[in-house]
């Protein structure tokens, strides 16, 4: 009998946790794309519908060339929701006609890329910081413009799926020449 064979690590638990990161990663920007999916064919009832009741949806101003706001109660934002139910409002808004700015409403095509993933992702949680842009054409005046920035999601798992509990975007092109909404980042 020779002696006892040494065991060596197993190099599989690095695969495991990468493996289960690339899954994760899969599984937040599938959602990501998903509600650009849902943007741009205007399906409303399904975009909201990825997000959280208690959601945040914020796009912060910015103060100078250089720097962000950072409080939404005390500074000027793009867009700052508290709630699912200001996206909703906003939707209604949308869906009704009430607004003459949104009629016709543009079309839009949104891209969403270069997604990583925060560390200290888990399965019923993680951060994706992403770019996006979003090409609108203005159907009023036949125009067009290109929207474009980072954006940060906080995902959370819930009994029915994958929800946004918090939408952060940057718009890097702020000096918007025309209508900007929801819809366009």
């Amino acid at each position: 009998m020779g002696a006892p064979a040494v065991q060596q690590p197993c190099a599989c638990s690095g695969m495991t946790e990468a493996a289960d990161k690339a899954a994760l990663l899969a599984t937040g920007t599938e959602l990501l794309n998903r509600e650009a999916l849902y943007l741009d064919e205007q399906r409303w009832k399904d975009w909201i519908s990825l997000y959280q009741e208690d959601c945040i949806f914020w796009a912060p101003a910015w103060k100078t060339d250089t720097e962000l706001t950072n409080d939404h109660i005390r500074e000027i934002s793009i867009f700052y929701f508290k709630s699912r139910a200001g996206l909703e409002d906003r939707v209604w808004r949308i869906e009704s006609g009430e607004a003459p700015s949104l009629n016709p409403l543009p079309r839009t095509t949104h891209t969403i890329s270069n997604s990583v993933l925060e560390v200290g992702a888990s399965t019923d949680a993680m951060t994706l910081h992403s770019a996006w842009t979003c090409h609108v054409f203005f159907l009023r005046n036949r125009t067009q413009h290109v929207f474009f920035g980072r954006r940060t999601d906080d995902l959370i798992k819930t009994a029915d799926g994958w929800r946004i509990q918090r939408k952060k975007v940057v718009l890097m092109n702020d000096y918007v020449p025309a209508l900007i909404d929801v819809f366009c980042v």
